[in-house]
């Protein structure tokens, strides 16, 4: 009897984004995985989006099924997506970014061969020219199937992107990503590795994260305290999982996601006041969960220190960070 891959949902929340939309929907249609539905959802778009996406439906319509929905932002588009998805598994791919030809055939291989709940794939993040700017990994030095019990320093080491990741679908029976706030990602993702036994993994980097030129001088504002509100909310649900005895790992996931992750948000924050708010709630964050300096001098990354894996000026804009010296920091940055 001929194996019948499994079904891939891949969901794609798409808001104003036409002079990139084109380049990702093709990526998509041109996927090696035979069983795929591209769901695709217009998130109240005001721009030539809404004609992009008909036009592919029309021409790929055994791929694309389109959908409009009135404005409620990423998340609530992503879970519009989630409750029509009929996949076993479920992907996303927001709508400025593409994907290599063999992502999803290659992760739904990989999901089938070792019954795991999740797949991790590399990720570029790349130019709009498509040039790569720098190459984020994920899992080195693991093997393909993780057994996440025995190796749960994965927990504290990945990168909490919802879109290089592909997930069984029941994972999302009980939750969906938290809407009307930011880092919606960071909030969710880790909650549902703690409900997995099995990842899987490859090193191909599958996954291209566009950088756009609109995006790097955006303003960072107050939002960012939305990092400590997910970090708060994952602390509370590990204490539920059958992790919940690997503090070690919570307490790495504290300092990179909670401290370290803030701290380069904090580095856009251009208004000073706002700037040194968020500073003493940082401050408060790490008090109230007895993280000190020599932790975030010590703290390790794939079994690596973190500080001397960083370029030379991120490395001195934590060290500033870290001794106290927040009027240099203003001058450095």
């Amino acid at each position: 009897m001929k194996h019948v891959p499994s079904k891939v949902s891949v969901i794609v929340p798409v808001y104003n984004v036409e002079k990139y939309l084109a380049k990702c929907l093709d990526s998509l249609i041109c996927q090696t995985h035979q069983n795929l539905e591209i769901l695709v959802v217009n998130d109240g778009s005001t721009d030539r989006s809404g004609e992009i996406i008909l036009d592919y439906a029309q021409r790929y319509p055994h791929k694309i099924k389109a959908f409009l929905k009135e404005n409620g932002g990423l998340s609530d588009a992503r879970n519009f997506g989630i409750d029509i998805a009929t996949g076993d598994f479920i992907g996303f791919v927001d709508s400025d970014d593409y994907v290599s030809a063999s992502m999803f055939q290659e992760m739904a291989a990989l999901a089938e061969e070792h019954n795991a709940e999740m797949v991790i794939c590399n990720v570029l993040k790349v130019d709009e020219l498509g040039k790569i700017k720098q190459k984020i990994t994920q899992v080195p030095n693991m093997p393909d199937k993780i057994d996440l019990e025995s190796n749960f320093s994965v927990f504290s080491d990945i990168s909490y992107f919802a879109c290089n990741k592909l997930f069984k679908r029941n994972l999302f029976n009980e939750k969906r990503f938290k809407k009307n706030v930011h880092f919606e990602d960071i909030q969710l993702i880790p909650q549902l590795v703690l409900d997995c036994t099995t990842i899987a993994q490859t090193q191909n980097y599958h996954y291209h994260y566009l950088e756009r030129l609109n995006s790097i001088s955006k303003t960072h504002t107050e939002k960012g305290l939305d990092i400590l509100k997910a970090v708060e909310e994952v602390e509370g649900y590990f204490k539920t999982t059958k992790y919940s005895n690997k503090l070690k790992e919570l307490k790495n996931f504290q300092i990179f996601e909670g401290v370290y992750s803030f701290i380069a948000y904090l580095a856009f924050v251009q208004n000073d006041d706002l700037f040194y708010q968020m500073c003493e709630k940082l401050e408060f964050f790490m008090k109230k969960r007895d993280i000190k300096r020599k932790n975030l001098l010590q703290f390790n990354r794939f079994g690596k220190n973190y500080l001397l894996s960083l370029s030379l000026k991120k490395n001195l804009f934590y060290l500033l960070f870290f001794a106290g010296q927040k009027k240099l920091i203003r001058k450095f940055m």
